[in-house]
């Protein structure tokens, strides 16, 4: 029996339970992934950015990976695109409520830095790239878009430009008295264990938030068979924002130690690797390209991760110290733009 067909005989109680379930689950798991990847950027020596933005990035990433890929594989092809660049418009907004949980100063003045824009810019560049992907031909190399070939090639060389930035900068954010520095800090106990135990746990904890990413996957499409729900609703909005509670709880948890850089990081870098799930989604789905799959509702949200995306980038590179609302002017317009975004696909 496949996933597809268990899935479709779920009942909707089940479902919704399943969707509570997994996101009760990832709220613990990402909560211990902030204590244990603060020490691992300190101890590594990588620093909050650059390893939020790619191990915490990956390893909130792992639960919508894997329903974009269920998704695609059970021939749900709008399903898991929608899943994939929903979860980015809501990991974006999350940004603006783990600001309201730093009353200090705007969180996008604390937390500026050219590793942050520059993921920014590489998430725009590859949600770009998925757009042309639909407008290019259908045509596929062992049941790949060449499109996917370019998006991973374009993640690598960005994460390579993002490391050779660090190392040698040529562009810096103002230093004020409200810019939190990412030195290294005490971590308590995480400071004892040998590093590599605390890699172990690290991945234990983020294998067991993908867990609950296909039981995400199976119910999402219980959900669509059941009630006739639009696919671009139940992946963008509802699984989007299951994808959305590890970036969320990530950043909230990060602001509340006082690691901001690495809140945004992981946002961004979680943002990253969801555009790649496009990529995964290609993959797995078996009868053509899924960038062709897309309809109305997923080129819209595709668009709208971009504006948002755009609308954090302004908020880096401005840095107002108070905004509207005591936020800055970019959380606002996040909190509303997506608003308006669920209230779209909705009606």
């Amino acid at each position: 029996m496949t996933d597809a067909v268990l899935a479709a005989s779920w009942p909707i109680s089940w479902s919704v339970v399943a969707f509570v379930a997994a996101g009760g689950l990832t709220v613990v798991g990402s909560v211990r992934l902030v204590a244990l990847g603060d020490a691992l950027a300190d101890r590594t020596g990588w620093g909050e950015a650059l390893f939020g933005a790619i191990f915490f990035g990956l390893a909130t990433s792992l639960s919508g990976i894997v329903m974009t890929a269920v998704t695609a594989a059970g021939a749900a092809p709008q399903l898991a695109y929608s899943n994939a660049v929903g979860g980015i418009a809501a990991q974006t907004t999350a940004v603006a409520v783990a600001d309201l949980f730093y009353r200090r100063v705007n969180l996008e003045h604390a937390s500026a830095s050219l590793s942050n824009v520059l993921f920014g810019c590489l998430l725009l560049a590859l949600l770009a790239l998925a757009l042309l992907g639909t407008y290019t031909p259908d045509a596929t190399v062992a049941g790949v878009h060449p499109v996917s070939v370019v998006m991973v090639g374009c993640y690598v060389g960005g994460v390579m430009i993002v490391h050779s930035t660090d190392v040698t900068p040529y562009w810096q954010a103002v230093d004020t008295v409200d810019t939190r520095q990412d030195l290294p800090q005490s971590h308590g106990p995480l400071d004892s264990p040998p590093l590599p135990a605390l890699w172990v746990r690290f991945v234990a904890v983020g294998l067991i938030v993908a867990a609950g990413g296909w039981v995400i996957a199976l119910a999402g499409e219980s959900l669509v068979a059941a009630t006739g729900l639009r696919a671009g609703f139940v992946g963008g909005v509802l699984m989007g924002l299951i994808n959305a509670l590890p970036e969320a709880i990530t950043a909230i948890a990060a602001v509340r130690r006082g690691a901001v850089t690495l809140a945004v990081a992981a946002v961004l870098g979680g943002n990253c690797l969801d555009a790649l799930n496009l990529v995964v989604g290609d993959l797995f789905y078996r009868d053509g390209s899924l960038y062709h799959q897309a309809g109305t509702d997923e080129l819209f949200l595709t668009t709208s991760a971009m504006l948002m995306t755009t609308l954090l980038l302004g908020g880096l590179l401005v840095r107002q110290v108070r905004g509207w609302g005591r936020l800055g002017f970019e959380g606002t317009l996040l909190l509303v733009g997506y608003l308006a975004v669920v209230a779209v696909l909705a009606f």
